[in-house]
């Protein structure tokens, strides 16, 4: 390794070098604003500027070439939402008795959700920016939680493939996660390695419905049977795709029970602004009793500015978000979300059985809900993932294992959408497969050999460096994040 960690420093750089060349090249004529105008622009000139600005997308999401990220665009709810986002686009849900109408909109939001996965009369929630949010309010109340009975190291059971969020919730809350492996046919988490997991220490256990890199849905119904044996919290998280399974038996797809109707399942987490079709950024955290979502609840009595009290995280909140999202979901109706599941589920399958009678590559698992994750013993998955991208596709590439997968959205349904895609794969793989030792190129290079480092603070400086490429105003500045030969950044 330290023979060769020049050589991948170099690779790395340069990749960095080339992310920052493909975020911060503007069009011929294009320069970044560098501070405020000595005198405002006048509003026909701002929206001038808005044109502009939008001429720089090259990703055609519309035409469903995008994995997940834009779950629908409708242009007429699109309309809707931006009527009443601008009625609502000065309002503060921490202000209740100004605005009582976000007030009512975000228990309403709450209670319909609650409703949908079959909440008992106790239970609850709040609405959250997001996935992320959700995660981390859960982590939080359960964190207190154990820490209430004594636990002063408290840790999170999770499956190895839960959302990164239950990693960002352990670094802030100061909690230990123990990813707990899966299951490598079925990757479904294994339910064995969890029971062995638990200790003294353990403040919650969690499963996925479905969980990101391959669609999977975990066994809930038996990590909650060790959920109450013994008596310790389940969070299930349902951001991705919560919106559709909960509308899935309906749509003529029924699924093991994964919701509070399980005896053991304590919190769920969804997003209503995935299949919720709701605007970014909003979902729902629930809990199955309101003596949860206290402990998520943050108060400081004795500030001098008054008695403070927050829901979650953020303390103001957009009630135009909280209006919108309010509006999708009564305007959607029970039927509308049916159809679009009945839509998205019946192409992820149509998906996933095409794929699999492709020689050279296979389907991660059983995909039951809009993930199909795509994987191959012959060649680098990566070399597909560059000719899909070559071919005007843009899907999420995965690691450990090694793997791509797009994200069914109303935007596949399209006519056509997924037939392209599945001749496309079809072409690229056997274009590959008539040199599948081949070595990988570009981008996909770069990932794979990323994978292989064993030193990770090395892909942790360089994925610093693209969060820093997102904020520069001139390519220049990438130079410095470089790492140097000790693998600092400097």
């Amino acid at each position: 390794m330290p023979r060769d960690s020049g050589k991948i420093q170099s690779q790395l750089n340069k990749a960095l070098d080339d992310m920052s060349v493909s975020l911060c090249t503007l069009k011929e004529g294009m320069s970044y604003m560098q501070q405020l105008p000595s005198k405002g622009l006048s509003q026909n000139q701002v929206l001038d500027k808005i044109k502009e600005y939008q001429t720089l997308n090259e990703v055609q999401w519309e035409k469903g070439c995008v994995s997940g990220a834009v779950y629908w665009g409708d242009e007429t709810l699109t309309k809707l939402l931006i009527k009443v986002y601008g009625d609502f686009a000065w309002s503060n849900p921490l202000h209740p008795d100004i605005f009582p109408g976000v007030r009512k909109m975000e228990a309403e939001v709450v209670r319909m959700s609650c409703s949908l996965f079959h909440g008992g009369p106790n239970s609850c929630g709040t609405v959250t920016s997001g996935g992320t949010e959700s995660i981390l309010m859960a982590c939080k109340a359960y964190r207190d939680m154990a820490y209430e009975r004594g636990v002063k190291y408290p840790e999170i059971l999770a499956p190895v493939s839960v959302h990164a969020a239950f990693d960002k919730a352990a670094h802030y809350f100061g909690m230990k996660l123990v990813h707990i492996p899966l299951d490598k046919k079925t990757m479904k988490v294994d339910v064995k390695a969890m029971k062995r997991a638990i200790s003294k220490n353990t403040a919650m256990l969690v499963c996925s419905a479905p969980q990101f890199p391959h669609g999977v849905i975990d066994p809930v119904q038996e990590v909650a049977k060790l959920a109450v044996r013994y008596n310790l919290p389940l969070h299930v998280d349902a951001c991705l795709g919560g919106f559709l399974i909960v509308f899935m038996e309906k749509a003529g797809f029924p699924l093991a029970p994964f919701d509070f109707r399980v005896k053991g399942v304590t919190s769920i987490s969804a997003d209503t602004h995935k299949y919720g079709y709701a605007p970014k950024g909003s979902s729902v955290i629930l809990y199955s009793d309101k003596k949860y979502r206290q402990y998520q609840y943050f108060v400081a009595p004795d500030w001098q500015g008054g008695i403070y009290a927050s829901p979650s995280i953020a303390g103001s909140r957009p009630g135009g978000i909280i209006a919108a999202c309010w509006a999708t979901m009564v305007h959607m109706g029970e039927t509308g979300y049916v159809d679009a599941t009945k839509k998205i589920i019946t192409t992820a399958r149509k998906i996933t059985k095409e794929i699999r009678k492709i020689q050279g590559v296979f389907v991660f698992g059983n995909p039951e809900v809009s993930v199909v994750a795509i994987g191959s013993d012959v060649f680098d998955i990566f070399r597909l993932s560059n000719a899909l991208t070559s071919k005007g596709w843009n899907l999420n590439t995965l690691q450990y294992p090694s793997s791509i997968h797009i994200c069914c959205t109303v935007l596949h349904t399209q006519p056509g959408v997924a037939d392209h895609f599945v001749k496309d794969v079809r072409e690229a793989v056997a274009v590959i497969m008539k040199n599948p030792k081949e070595k990988t190129t570009g981008m996909g290079a770069i990932y794979g050999m990323a994978q292989s480092i064993p030193d990770r603070s090395m892909v942790t400086e360089i994925s610093r460096g693209f969060l820093d490429c997102l904020y520069a105003t001139e390519v220049s500045k990438t130079s410095t994040t470089h790492m140097n030969g000790n693998g600092k950044a400097h």
